[in-house]
């Protein structure tokens, strides 16, 4: 099948930003999947623990051994399937189980080392022995192979990498708690938002806050790491100056975004606005830096990562007597976020009142790879049409339903799934993704025609694709 890719070298600017979001991509792909698991943590913590919404000696009993080993052994295990399927997933659990032994914190960054490299050292192994092993002794050379590697490498990570990486994780952690005590940690925004507006939101969010906030839950039952990157306010405020201020398809398409963005916790709705209007920027960074003054303020904290960053999800996850200043800081940061929105949107003549969001995208081109084509043409029908974001998980799966829908009504009975841009199935053949993981997705699924798009909810694109179908 054809497949859509640069016409050009990337620039290195643009390998760079490729580049973290593959990294950061594959950190949310250990995860995300495993986010219930969280939940399911945060909550027992936040009802049962001492200070609880309902102490329970016994059930605190839960607590502990939940963040010690089962989480990051989920994340061992995730992270070596993400590399070599089930196979490589049992050795990345095994090497997993050698770094958290022995060590004093929750070892979800040295999970996120060993899994893969478990994964990887396997398929190694395979890679290497394949075609030579003797009929009838696959099974007996298969089990022995994953024991003894894992074995080794549980070893390696007890003797070698768990003291380096509990040192590194203790120095990070004093880092960011002396960064908090200073009342420095407001200025993080101008960090967190350009680089959620870059789509590595998860990167920022799974890889390095989740991590540091788990880690402070245990020693004072919560921790505004959690809030950071999660906040939900700053997107609104840029949402409702749209829906107020803005012009054309831009406001009205603002409230149904608020709806998906609020309520529904997926971010990646409000991108697309701020990159109409780059200067819009300075409103999530304002409205960040707002909101995380007020969280330092009032001493706000979560339980556990909300993920989805809903509102519904801020509030489970809030600690008994901690509600009112997690809201605080959000209402906060959404004002200050609008309050900035509306001078930008309202001063800027640029935007064409009858004109598409989608046509007033295309005039954007900062913070945007080299532009890739995105008309269809010479459609086949296809068999499996999956829609791939960073995460897998929200903006893709709206494209998802909303494709689906149009399918049907086409009378077409065509598999469509979503997934993360790192595990798109083989047998795919044709993969929606964002403009920015349009290289990325061609290099996991080569054989699949990549169709680059910038935002999910544009229906143009999907009816366009749909009527060359019928053709």
């Amino acid at each position: 099948m054809e497949t859509v890719k640069t016409s050009s070298k990337l620039s290195k600017s643009s390998k760079s930003k490729a580049g973290l979001q593959k990294f950061g991509g594959f950190l949310a792909g250990m995860v995300i999947p495993n986010i219930g698991a969280f939940i399911a943590w945060g909550l027992i913590t936040a009802f049962f623990i001492p200070t609880g919404w309902t102490p329970n000696e016994s059930f605190n009993k839960l607590v502990s051994p939940m963040i010690t080993y089962l989480l990051p052994l989920l994340i061992g295990y995730t992270g070596g399937k993400q590399v070599y399927d089930v196979r490589g997933g049992v050795v990345g659990a095994i090497a997993t189980a050698g770094i958290i032994v022995g060590s004093s914190i929750p070892m979800f960054l040295g999970a996120m080392i060993m899994g893969p490299l478990g994964g990887w050292v396997i398929k190694k192994f395979d890679d290497l022995t394949k075609d030579k092993i003797p009929t009838g002794f696959e099974m007996l050379i298969n089990n022995f192979s994953s024991g003894i590697l894992g074995a080794l490498l549980a070893l390696l990570a007890y003797a070698v990498v768990e003291p380096v990486v509990q040192g590194f994780s203790t120095a990070l952690g004093s880092f960011a708690t002396a960064v908090t005590n200073a009342g420095l940690l407001p200025l993080i925004s101008i960090v967190i938002e350009p680089g959620k507006i870059l789509f590595l939101n998860n990167a920022i969010n799974h890889g390095i806050l989740s991590p540091l906030g788990i880690q402070q839950v245990k020693e004072v039952g919560k921790s505004i790491f959690f809030l950071l990157e999660t906040n939900p306010g700053p997107g609104l405020g840029v949402l409702l100056a749209y829906w107020l201020h803005g012009k054309g398809s831009a406001k009205q398409s603002a409230p149904g975004a608020i709806i998906i963005q609020f309520l529904g916790g997926i971010h990646e709705i409000y991108f697309p606005y701020v990159l109409m209007k780059p200067l819009l920027l300075l409103a999530v960074i304002g409205g960040g830096m707002a909101a995380d003054f007020t969280f330092v303020m009032f001493n706000a904290g979560l339980v556990a990562t909300p993920s989805p960053g809903s509102i519904f999800a801020e509030m489970a996850m809030a600690p008994k007597g901690g509600l009112i200043p997690v809201l605080l800081g959000i209402v906060v940061g959404a004002v200050i976020s609008f309050l900035i929105a509306s001078v930008i949107v309202r001063r800027d003549k640029s935007d064409i009142g009858d004109e598409s969001l989608n046509e007033a995208k295309k005039m954007v081109k900062v913070m945007k790879a080299e532009s890739k084509g995105q008309k269809v043409a010479n459609v086949q029908m296809p068999k499996l049409i999956v829609f791939a974001c960073d995460a897998g998980m929200g903006s893709s799966a709206m494209g998802e339903s909303i494709l689906k829908k149009k399918m049907k009504e086409a009378g077409f009975q065509v598999d469509v799934k979503h997934s993360a841009v790192n595990q798109i199935p083989n047998n795919a053949d044709v993969v929606f993704t964002q403009e920015s993981l349009a290289e990325r997705a061609s290099q996991v699924a080569p054989n699949a025609r990549i169709i680059a798009i910038k935002n999910f909810l544009d229906n143009a694109v999907y009816d366009e694709y749909v009527k060359n179908l019928k053709n």
